[in-house]
């Protein structure tokens, strides 16, 4: 008799295959039927051939965590005492460590029991990418347990909202507002039914008389990580930037042409404007009200909940925050103040897919929209799309690699990922895809090995418990 697939994809040992008869037999698969057989164990395996034979789920236990470190950012994959392994994304290029420096607290777990696990390891977390080690691990729990289970991950979750789910683009952008424009106007060709626009103070700092208080931090990159008091870690209300009436018009220039060209039926959102004050944020804020922007985003840090709720409550434009917060705490002081009209988490730093979808049906409660944070790999994509999937108040995903012509190839499954602006929610267990590992190999940083062994991170050297 010739084989299912799915067997032939996940042989078990002869072990298993007898626990499984034992077991089945006790459950009243037909014992009459058996006793008749003249080879139980054959007919048993007939009978049984839909039946996922890949993993037996209150036996399977953490034995690895390992990491491939790509360009795109760290995937780490979590491996069992059986035939299955799961695979989650530390943050968007973050340090690989987050997640390494868990390991030896989730070694010999069942990973099924994933609420339990992210209880135990959501010490370690941290805001920004720090929550990216228990956030990814959180991932690839689901992933296993879908695997298990034999479901995809938002089954886990309650089920679906929807089949397919819709991705706003990250867009290249450009001074020139009429390039800019163009860029988004194929992003519609493209299929895409909602766009994001930057035009923050980087635009128009080269017009003479358009900022004030920026030539102080000339020549210091707004992404130079490596300064502790530069612009790029100074919070925006001690940067004393401010912007002028002819900044001001330049600004609203620019976004008057993008809207001109993009039109009024396809919602346009702003991504985040560079570091200032809350009166200027007011300022443009109110400035481009009437071109109806879907939201503007991280106008002043997630954690000033007052500031962002003077801003809130003094511009009629949707404001949104979030993608730097780790946990649903955070989340739900900003809701209970109605401090922003959306929350926006990224779910490779907030917690993972229960996580996230906790923050989501919290902000549901209150009336706010969720929209989501993503860059990074398919694996993490995926994730999101799960969670995006199970959670009422959705609005779309962020998608940052759009144009990069490999990233689709990382990961195995239905492919194109992204059709016309959506992608289908998969019905393949766990998150739904697998890695090709040849392109992963490809996109590994300098110096770094595929899933090499983490062996010096079994050890657990300290008692974790933050109560007595």
């Amino acid at each position: 008799m010739k084989k299912p697939d799915n067997e032939k994809a996940s042989p078990v040992s002869k072990s298993s295959r007898r626990n499984f008869l034992q077991k089945s037999v006790l459950g009243g698969l037909g014992i009459a039927f058996l006793a008749k057989s003249n080879n139980v164990a054959a007919d048993v395996e007939y009978t049984t051939q839909k039946v996922s034979r890949t993993s037996n789920p209150t036996e399977l236990k953490i034995t690895d965590l390992r990491v491939a470190n790509t360009t795109d950012g760290p995937i780490i994959k979590i491996y069992t005492n059986q035939d299955i392994y799961g695979l989650g994304e530390v943050r968007d290029i973050a340090d690989p460590r987050y997640a390494l420096m868990i390991k030896s607290r989730i070694l010999g777990l069942n990973p099924c029991n994933v609420e339990q696990i992210f209880k135990a390891i959501k010490q370690f977390g941290g805001h920004g990418r720090q929550g990216g080690g228990v956030s990814g691990i959180e991932m690839a729990l689901w992933d296993l347990a879908g695997k298990a289970y034999g479901v995809p991950a938002y089954q886990l979750l309650g089920g679906k909202y929807r089949d397919k789910i819709r991705i706003y683009a990250d867009t290249p952008s450009s001074k020139d507002p009429e390039v800019y424009a163009k860029r988004m106007n194929y992003r519609m060709e493209q299929g895409f039914t909602f766009l994001k626009m930057d035009f923050g103070i980087g635009l128009i700092k080269d017009i003479p008389g358009a900022l004030i208080g920026e030539k102080f931090w000339s020549g210091q990159s707004e992404w130079d990580q490596s300064r502790p008091g530069n612009l790029s870690n100074t919070k925006h209300p001690f940067t004393r930037i401010q912007i002028t009436d002819l900044g001001l018009e330049k600004m609203v220039e620019y976004v008057h042409t993008v809207r001109e060209i993009v039109g009024y039926e396809i919602p346009l959102s702003a991504d985040h404007f560079g570091h200032f004050d809350t009166n200027t944020a007011i300022r443009l804020g109110q400035a481009v009200e009437k071109y109806q922007l879907a939201w503007l985003e991280d106008m002043v840090p997630w954690f000033y909940t007052e500031k962002w709720k003077e801003i809130t409550q003094a511009v009629n434009t949707p404001t949104l925050t979030g993608e730097d917060i780790f946990g649903k705490e955070a989340f739900i002081k900003l809701c209970d103040e109605h401090a922003v009209d959306m929350v926006h988490p990224d779910l490779a730093s907030a917690g993972g897919l229960l996580e996230t979808k906790k923050i989501g049906d919290y902000a549901e409660e209150k009336g706010i929209a969720m929209a989501m944070h993503f860059a990074g790999t398919p694996v993490s994509f995926m994730a999101n799309i799960h969670c995006a999937a199970a959670t009422q108040n959705f609005v779309a995903l962020e998608h940052h690699d759009v144009d990069t012509p490999y990233w689709e190839d990382y990961v195995v499954c239905d492919k194109p990922i992204l059709q016309n602006g959506f992608v289908g929610v998969p019905e393949t267990p766990g998150l739904g895809i697998d890695l090709n590992e040849e392109v992963v190999k490809e996109h590994l940083k300098k110096g770094e090995k595929l899933f090499a062994p983490t062996d010096e991170w079994n050890q657990r050297n300290s008692w974790d418990r933050q109560w007595s």
